[in-house]
C-alpha cells in the first residue's frame, strides 16, 4: 500500500523530480500547520539609510526553537511533510519528510523540490 501524504507547512509543495520541465505533483497544505516554538530576545538595533535619506532602525533578536506545536501522533499508513526545523526538532519521528534539492525557474527563484528528504 502506498502512504498518504500530508503537507503540515502553510503552503502547497510542488514536487517536481524530473524538475522544472517534467511531471509536477502538487501537494496542497492540509490546514494543520505543525511549528516551532519560537523565542525572540531583543539585543540591539542596526540602522540602514533609506533612499530617501531617512534611517530605519531594524531590530535584531537572539532567536531560540523549542518544542514542536500542531504534530499529530504517527499513523503508519502516512508520511508528513513539515518544514526542516521542525523535521530536525524531532529526529526520532520516522515519518516526517521535509523538501529537498530545490527546482528553480530561469531566473533562479525556487518553485518546487525535486526530492524528499527525512532529518
Amino acid at each position: 500500500m502506498v502512504p498518504h501524504l500530508r503537507n503540515l507547512t502553510p503552503h502547497e509543495i510542488h514536487l517536481m523530480p524530473d524538475g522544472p520541465g517534467g511531471t509536477v505533483i502538487v501537494v496542497p497544505p492540509s490546514g494543520i500547520v505543525a511549528r516551532c516554538v519560537v523565542e525572540r530576545e531583543r539585543i540591539g538595533f542596526i540602522t540602514l539609510p533609506q533612499p530617501n535619506g531617512e534611517d530605519l532602525c531594524v531590530p535584531i533578536h537572539r532567536t531560540r526553537f523549542g518544542s514542536v506545536e500542531g504534530l499529530p501522533e504517527p499513523d503508519d499508513d502516512c508520511e508528513l511533510i513539515v518544514s526542516d526545523l521542525v523535521a530536525q526538532a524531532v529526529p526520532e519521528r520516522e515519518d516526517l519528510l521535509m523538501v529537498d534539492d530545490a527546482a528553480r525557474d530561469a531566473d533562479g527563484r525556487i518553485i518546487g523540490a525535486k526530492a524528499l528528504a527525512r532529518p
